[in-house]
């Protein structure tokens, strides 16, 4: 059975994003094709990246990077949950993936976006670095709108077709990564 981690993008406080991946999670384990689990950012605690080897050598040094390194190997595959800043991903999602690069190839990846516009430059950008990792992302993704989605720009109510779109996601998602794993 394919293993997809739920990643929170964000680690600012007061976030959105820790309610948005626990109804991604919520919705997920439901499935029985695969099993899910929410990885945190927040846990990880990664500073600037502070490697100074570049991380497609996987020399590591720190031990935050070989945690993360670590965790990120085990997984076949990601479901990204990114607030959109300023029509991009997050600082510390895009830290986080900087950080290491073998770890990522090969897998699959769905996303999950928010903001004023449904978080959809977010992904657009979110994308395009996936490609140079080396992850195959799905098509289908989930736009959350803060306007519609959201009771006061910070209680999630999710509108009810958000399902839906979830599951077509996903769907594709667990197919994907279990493709992947024969390249690996």
């Amino acid at each position: 059975m394919v293993k997809i981690g739920i990643i929170i993008g964000s680690t600012r406080p007061g976030r959105n994003s820790e309610a948005v991946a626990q109804w991604v999670y919520d919705n997920a384990r439901q499935r029985s094709d695969a099993q899910f689990e929410l990885v945190d950012l927040k846990d990880f605690n990664l500073p600037m990246l502070d490697e100074a080897m570049p991380a497609a050598m996987q020399q590591y040094a720190n031990d935050h990077t070989k945690k993360w390194a670590q965790t990120i190997a085990k997984y076949d595959g990601f479901v990204f949950v990114t607030p959109e800043y300023n029509h991009s991903i997050t600082g510390a999602l895009k830290n986080a993936l900087d950080f290491i690069n073998a770890e990522w190839n090969n897998k699959a990846a769905g996303f999950v976006g928010f903001g004023s516009a449904g978080g959809v430059r977010a992904v657009e950008h979110l994308r395009g670095i996936a490609s140079e990792l080396q992850i195959a992302h799905v098509r289908n993704q989930v736009a959350l709108s803060l306007f519609t989605d959201f009771e006061n720009f910070s209680a999630f109510k999710p509108a009810e077709h958000h399902k839906e779109s979830l599951t077509g996601m996903l769907d594709q998602l667990v197919a994907w990564s279990g493709a992947m794993r024969t390249l690996r």
